[in-house]
């Protein structure tokens, strides 16, 4: 019997594309024969969601859910928007982020973890879907957002089902004021980022480089109007306040009244409640942002569907 090491299961994985504990299995279960592990695989149903791996998975759900000061979005990809529609996978990605809630915010603990009922972990419990539902599924990415004091409030927009949808928003508020007190903020905050898709929370948040980076373009664009330094300068500064208006959260324009700006949205909700208000930290995750996505007409994606 060949002693299974990690190189063996690291082999197993870049043979057959299946996940590291289902290889480790079937190398444990195979007396450490790389070639029996490989039908192992088969048998169980795993080489063929192997063989899905390479697949552009662009589709599928962004899952939101919250719980008292701590919530989560996920992100789970899937080949076609048939597959949102489906109840087993509704049910996995709304599982995983409630999962989530109790992770450490990391993406591979997160696959780690045991999937409830079922004695498989996320990871595993998603190569057994992807055998069921015969399509490429990707568990992509995940945040988690706590607070010491205070609440993490949440908005689905294109919503499929209770906590399902096209883009997902998560906002920690901290404040001493009752929960419920909170919530009317929270949900237009999260309605706001979702609209308005700011990248940094604060001006104090924004990377250096990429802040450097902007003033150099911007420095460009003002000598190119053949002004002296002196108000090429006056004109940098200016344009920056517009950047922060663009990518800022705390400096943008509220998009429910287009007037007041969220900085003084959340001044005037501290009033409200009789105690400060603070925007700790958001995420906002929208359906395949960053992902290329392969340009097939309906004909063809069926076509490629019947042949599997």
């Amino acid at each position: 019997m060949a002693e299974v090491t990690a190189v063996l299961v690291k082999e197993l994985r870049e043979k057959t594309g299946a996940g590291m504990m289902d290889c480790k299995r079937a190398l444990d279960d195979s007396a450490g024969d790389i070639e029996a592990a490989v039908d192992w695989l088969r048998k169980k149903g795993l080489s063929a969601a192997a063989k899905k791996a390479g697949r552009v998975a662009a589709e599928g759900l962004i899952g939101v859910a919250t719980r008292g000061p701590v919530g989560a979005v996920v992100e789970v990809n899937s080949e076609t928007d048939f597959v949102a529609r489906n109840k087993a996978f509704q049910s996995f990605v709304r599982s995983v982020s409630e999962l989530a809630l109790d992770g450490d915010g990391e993406l591979e603990s997160l696959k780690e973890t045991d999937f409830p009922g079922t004695g498989r972990t996320v990871e595993e419990e998603l190569t057994h879907l992807i055998s069921t539902i015969g399509e490429n599924l990707v568990l992509r990415r995940v945040a988690r957002l706590s607070t010491k004091q205070g609440g993490v409030f949440s908005y689905v927009h294109n919503v499929l089902a209770p906590g399902l949808g096209k883009i997902g928003v998560i906002v920690a508020l901290a404040s001493s004021a009752p929960a419920d007190q909170l919530s009317g903020l929270g949900k237009q905050l999260a309605m706001h980022i979702a609209a308005a898709n700011p990248l940094y929370l604060d001006i104090a948040s924004v990377p250096q480089a990429a802040l450097e980076r902007e003033r150099d373009v911007l420095r460009e664009q003002a000598r190119a109007t053949g002004k002296p330094d002196s108000v090429v300068d006056r004109m940098v500064e200016g344009r920056l306040r517009k950047f922060y208006e663009e990518f800022v959260l705390l400096e943008q324009i509220f998009v429910v009244d287009q007037e007041t700006k969220i900085s003084k949205v959340v001044e005037q909700a501290s009033k409200t409640v009789g105690a400060p208000i603070s925007v700790e930290s958001f995420a906002r995750f929208a359906l395949g942002e960053g992902i290329e996505r392969q340009r097939t007409d309906f004909a063809a994606e069926v076509a490629a569907q019947l042949k599997n």
